[in-house]
């Protein structure tokens, strides 16, 4: 499998001969830009389709393009139990003590006899240990719990985020939007609402639409303020309280300020804040399987939230670069409910809209069921690949047939064999799929492969937590220390609040949660712009920058070097109130004197002079650099891709290389076997079948069913045996022999030459060994404004015995 992984092969399984039920060695390799035309897998339960899932997903991630993985039944969390050491111990702790017991033994020799079990099935499909550590090492796995903290919590009802300027310049994407994010909502509400004769939806689509064509994020706070008083005062030709008067709008905006202050839903209110691109990568540019598991939702929660992840999905999309090259993958568990043939909840048309428009950027849709007969395969014609596994009722294969020949009508030059198609259909036992991908001449059935992670099945969400607390507490800690936040133990200065000169404004962070006891300690905020320009580079642009630094009873001349950078969008709006009964630290004297804020400004302006760079990276290998407001860890994203899309080129110019190379020696193999014949017919077919497998595994893997569609490939070995054993049989075959062994060395020596271009392609593109030069652009002092310093009082908890345990503050962050 090495000489495959990073050229985009997926491998799947092997050939699987539905005749004989043998399954061949040859490898079943899937291009991964063909799932840009999106792929559907049907199965019933015990089919093999998660493994199968699951597979294709641990092959995305040896590749380097991120997923996120939509998990409506607790399957998936499946993907983080990968044990490169393929030991009892662990997979001790997940395996089953149920199924332990019904196969008479203790959980110890279970977990012993699973180990094996998994370290054999791997084994046998030419997999070890170093290809899970690989796996892991290539891709972070993370589990994400909405309205749960089991796994890192999500929450989408802080704000209805603005679409991006791309979807509002676009009118169809933005009614779209709406008509989704509206849907959803309501339907959360338990609102069956129409979209021509409700109210309530006209008049939150209106909302929406006024305040997303400003620019606005809709805050759900601000959303009820807004259903009393909207902001428009007519509906169409109607004035507003002719069409929803105003006691009827406070009723509506009753029934979800209940909603959001009912104690079940304070989850849906923390959490992160739903970004795409932070989902796909890791702070660190690493990319990731984002699982997030819906299954402990209820059915209008899942709805809601699966519509609204859609349309974010779809605005991250549209402000992608075009590519033909696999960018990302976005996977259902279970499509059933949310995409059905004649129903429209809220979910199916943002669905629909990615199966038509997401090809264009190089994002890869694969919808998973084992409900096939309430699935609108209209919708799904435009799905290219199709992996088919056993199905239980004869209705749920007609079902599928129809959406089969849908896809072939929609796809120009591709045929359907309906009844052949049956019959295949009919002899698929578990773990044989039949993938039907329109980028290939013809069907191919198939083995799947052993799947590296432990498929142990649905997990609890105690299990998820097991699973995801070593990584929130990586997060918190690195959180801790990018933020300088004092995690010692200190104590709190029981002071009274310090009472400044009128002309020195004083400000607080906002204290999130609840907290028994609280201490302010001061610290100074400086906000400042800076002016970067380089012609060269076609950079003009100006920086914000806000700096937070904790203050004592002493400031030395150098403070602003410990100072924390925070993110604009990110710093909370503070309030000119503190928390009653609260403690204050101790203020500096410095800081209760007008000058000194004069000072400070001064000091900041020489600390951004001295220290502020705008770094531009430079990418030599693919001659790219970075944007003006594009960081390192950005690139390194871009270039992922942009080097995904330079070695799918340089793949496509190997085969189309050797192409012909192979054609030519096929026919003459074939002419040697002509010979054969000639000379004795009864020998003739040992030679053909010695013939037909002449292409090795370097060549299989890359033109393989592509080059011909006669037959899967055999390793040259097992070629030379077949011819020698042929040619030993009888003397009048000498010459064949030697002819075939010949071609045989050409074929070894060809297939060398390929190898060695796939090492020069994998070493030349892959993105963790390109190099980058860094550029750093300083500011003219002239070009650096000092906004404004001003003083700031950071809420920290007490614990009981009067230390302070932590900051605050640092939820905001």
């Amino acid at each position: 499998m090495t000489i495959i992984e990073k050229l985009g092969q997926f491998f799947l399984g092997r050939i699987h001969d539905l005749e004989d039920g043998e399954t061949s060695n040859d490898a079943l390799l899937y291009d991964a830009r063909d799932l840009t035309t999106h792929a559907v897998c049907v199965g019933m339960t015990g089919s093999g389709k998660t493994g199968l899932c699951l597979s294709l997903l641990e092959e995305a991630a040896l590749d380097g393009i991120p997923a996120i993985c939509i998990d409506p039944k607790g399957d998936l969390g499946n993907l983080m139990l990968t044990f490169p050491g393929l030991t009892a111990k662990e997979f001790q702790p997940w395996v089953d003590p149920a199924d332990a017991t019904r196969n008479g033994m203790t959980i110890e020799e279970y977990a012993i006899n699973t180990a094996d079990a998994w370290k054999r099935g791997l084994a046998t499909w030419g997999q070890g240990a170093d290809r899970v550590q690989k796996l892991r090492d290539a891709a972070e796995v993370a589990i994400y719990t909405p309205a749960s903290n089991a796994g890192r919590p999500l929450t989408i009802l802080r704000a209805l985020t603005a679409p991006t300027a791309d979807t509002l310049n676009d009118a169809e994407a933005l009614r779209e939007r709406i008509m989704a994010t509206v849907s959803g909502l309501l339907a959360l509400l338990q609102i069956d609402a129409d979209p021509i004769s409700s109210r309530e939806y006209i008049l939150l689509s209106s909302i929406l639409d006024t305040c997303w064509r400003q620019g606005d994020d809709v805050e759900m706070g601000s959303l009820i303020r807004l259903i009393q008083e909207p902001p428009f005062d007519k509906v169409g030709f109607l004035d507003l309280e002719s069409f929803f008067p105003a006691n009827d709008r406070f009723k509506l905006a009753m029934l979800l300020n209940n909603m959001l202050a009912s104690p079940g839903f304070a989850g849906w209110l923390e959490g992160e804040a739903l970004d795409i691109q932070k989902l796909l990568y890791t702070p660190a540019g690493k990319p990731r399987l984002a699982i997030i598991s819906i299954a402990h939702l209820s059915d209008q929660e899942r709805m809601f939230f699966v519509t609204i992840l859609l349309n974010e999905v779809i605005s991250w999309m549209r402000s992608q670069p075009g590519t033909s090259s696999l960018r990302a993958i976005l996977y259902m568990d279970e499509v059933f409910g949310y995409f059905p043939p004649t129903a429209n909840p809220p979910s199916k048309r943002p669905m629909l809209t990615l199966l038509k428009q997401a090809r264009a950027y190089g994002l890869g849709c694969v919808l998973a069921t084992q409900n096939p007969v309430d699935i609108d395969y209209k919708g799904l014609s435009n799905a290219g690949t199709w992996f088919l596994g056993r199905l239980q009722t004869e209705r749920d294969k007609m079902r599928v047939l129809e959406g089969l020949e849908g896809a072939a009508a929609a796809t120009a030059g591709s045929s359907f064999d309906k009844q052949r198609m049956e019959q295949i259909l009919a002899g698929l036992g578990s773990r044989v799929f039949l993938m039907n991908n329109v980028h290939e001449d013809q069907p191919v059935v198939f083995k799947t492969r052993w799947a590296m992670s432990y498929l142990r099945g649905p997990m609890s969400r105690e299990q998820i937590r097991i699973l995801m607390d070593p990584l929130k507490e990586d997060a918190a800690a690195s959180l801790t220390a990018s933020f300088g936040l004092t995690t010692a133990t200190e104590q709190a200065d029981d002071t009274s609040r310090p009472v400044l000169p009128p002309n020195i404004p004083e400000l607080f962070f906002p204290v999130r949660g609840n907290v028994d006891q609280l201490v302010y300690r001061p610290a100074l905020l400086g906000e400042a712009r800076v002016h970067f320009v380089a012609v060269r580079h076609d950079i003009d642009r100006w920086d914000e920058v806000t700096l937070l630094v904790a203050t004592g009873d002493n400031i030395p001349s150098d403070f602003w070097d410990n100072a924390d950078e925070w993110d604009e969008q990110d710093f909370p709006e503070l309030t000119d109130r503190c928390e009653e009964n609260a403690a204050f630290g101790a203020l500096a004297a410095s800081l209760t004197q007008k000058k000194s804020y004069t000072k400070f400004k001064s000091v900041l302006k020489d600390y951004l002079y001295r220290h502020r760079r705008l770094s531009i990276w430079t990418c030599p290998a693919l001659n790219e650099s970075s944007n003006a407001d594009e960081s390192e860890i950005d690139f390194r994203i871009r270039l992922r891709h942009s080097a995904r899309e330079a070695r799918d080129v340089q793949v496509e110019k190997l085969r189309a290389k050797y192409t012909s190379r192979l054609r030519a020696l096929e026919q003459k193999v074939r002419r040697a076997r002509q010979k054969v014949e000639r000379e004795q017919t009864q020998k003739s077919q040992k030679t053909v079948s010695a013939g037909l497998s002449v292409l090795t595994s370097i060549a299989g893997a890359l033109f393989g069913r592509k080059l011909r569609s006669v037959t899967n490939v055999s390793r040259a070995s097992t070629a030379i045996r077949s011819v020698g054993t042929a040619a030993k049989e009888s003397e009048d075959v000498k010459h064949a022999e030697e002819a075939v062994s010949a071609l045989i060395e050409q074929d070894e020596e060809l297939d060398a030459e390929i190898e060695a271009e796939v090492r020069r392609i994998q070493d030349s593109f892959d993105p963790d060994l390109m190099e980058l030069t860094r550029n750093d652009l300083k500011p003219r002092k002239s070009d650096i404004r000092v906004e404004r310093v001003i003083l700031v009082w950071l809420p920290y908890a007490i614990d009981k015995a009067g230390n302070t345990e932590r900051a605050f503050y640092s939820a905001s962050r």
